[in-house]
């Protein structure tokens, strides 16, 4: 393969992993006409045919339009997923994974240009001696969701804190540890460390479905099976119930999101990593459109469901990028506004700091009216849709900082919950 066909593909595979498969297999297509480098990575202006059909999709992904069906339908983008039009959109089109695999077999580092080349080699990282990386499941009316527990060298038995991470699209448990190097953490700070993973039997691109109203409520849906990873974790391993947390990255994000406005008995504090507030989309519509431009409203507290313990302000900490081209940074300010929306907050300060041959960044931290620190807004300038500070062992990470994973652990560490909250 020479070099200007490998960027081509390289560049498929990044659009690919951001869910723009119609850019993807536009791309592809021209390469497979014997189109020049140039020519197949400009703007595809022929997406649809004579007759006004598209060539590969019935929704636009940048969009979220719906768009007329085309003759031949492709399979569903997630079970279930159907619009009030009763069309859903498809997974990848077969074609355009075989020549991605048979481009970049699993266990080849992809590289590329910049954070965003997924150039994760799929690996599992090692586990220091006497730490354990163990698998497990739960169970909710009739569904199930794995997971990965790490269990470091440094717990023992002692009741230790428990964070549960959340991977954002095309991720899994494994893929999400490498990059964050939450692992690595746990050893320093004697954590147990959750990683859900969602299935794709739940949605064909292993999103969580942060936008589906049965997935935002109390004891339904993902939330139930999340909490039930937690609640088993905490029954089978010394945990401090005041320090149970949870974090998240874009769709994985979006999920915490959910998860504290949900249960704030439950965790102490959240992370939001270029993610959406709890109730910013109602179907695949509006995520696209919230996802592009934030909530059409201000999403308000959250609806937890029946039972619900009475609201609180769970401390909150956002990571969003100023040039996330995935989801708009305004959703941060969404997420912030949000968590605010239980208490009077103040700013307290406002910090700006340079990583070292890395991005800028702003963090203002909200304090109660008891100077209590209570939400920390981190804004990265130049970054992208990617973890900041990550690991390149793992997908979606921009290594150029600041560190989000020891930010959000020292955050979270901070911040125990009151045990009059639940």
């Amino acid at each position: 393969m020479n070099v200007p066909l490998s960027n081509s593909m390289r560049e498929a595979t990044r659009l690919t992993r951001e869910g723009r498969l119609t850019e993807a297999s536009a791309l592809l297509q021209r390469l497979l006409r014997g189109e020049s480098e140039a020519a197949a990575s400009a703007p595809d202006t022929a997406g649809l045919s004579a007759v006004g059909h598209p060539r590969i999709l019935d929704m636009n992904p940048e969009t979220g339009e719906l768009l007329e069906p085309a003759p031949t339908r492709e399979k569903a983008f997630a079970a279930g997923w159907r619009t009030a039009a009763g069309r859903t959109p498809p997974a990848m089109p077969e074609a355009l994974r075989g020549l991605l695999d048979q481009a970049f077999p699993k266990g080849v580092p992809q590289g590329g240009q910049g954070p965003m080349a997924g150039q994760a080699s799929q690996m599992a990282e090692p586990v220091p001696e006497g730490a354990e990386f163990v698998a497990g499941f739960v169970t909710d009316h009739g569904r199930r969701l794995g997971y990965k527990l790490y269990v470091p060298s440094t717990y023992q038995g002692r009741a230790v804190p428990l964070v549960v991470m959340l991977h954002g699209c095309t991720q899994s448990p494994d893929d999400f540890a490498a990059g964050t190097r939450m692992n690595a953490l746990a050893e320093e700070h004697a954590c147990l460390i959750a990683y859900p993973g969602q299935s794709q039997s739940a949605n064909a691109q292993k999103c969580w479905n942060w936008f589906k109203p049965g997935d935002q409520q109390r004891e339904q849906g993902e939330p139930a099976l999340i909490a039930g990873i937690t609640r088993q974790i905490m029954r089978s391993h010394a945990v401090d119930p005041r320090r149970v947390y949870i974090a998240g990255l874009s769709a994985g994000g979006a999920a915490a999101a959910i998860m504290a406005q949900a249960y704030p008995d439950l965790y102490a504090a959240v992370g939001v990593h270029s993610g959406l507030a709890c109730g910013a989309a109602r179907d695949i519509p509006s995520a696209f459109a919230a996802m592009r431009q934030g909530a059409a409203v201000p999403p308000q507290p959250g609806h937890p469901g029946p039972a619900a313990p009475r609201p609180r302000i769970v401390p909150t900490i956002v990571f969003h990028a100023d040039q996330d081209r995935t989801v708009h940074p305004r959703n941060g300010d969404q997420v912030i506004a949000q968590s605010s929306a239980s208490g009077v907050l103040r700013v307290k300060a406002v910090q700006n700091g340079q990583v070292p041959g890395g991005h800028a960044y702003r963090r203002t931290i909200y304090a109660d009216t008891a100077g209590k620190p209570l939400l920390e807004q981190w804004l990265v300038h130049g970054g992208g849709h990617a973890w900041s500070g990550g690991s390149p062992a793992g997908t979606y990470t921009d290594a150029r900082g600041p560190d989000a994973s020891r930010e959000m652990l020292r955050f979270f560490l901070e911040h125990p919950k009151d045990s009059s909250a639940g």
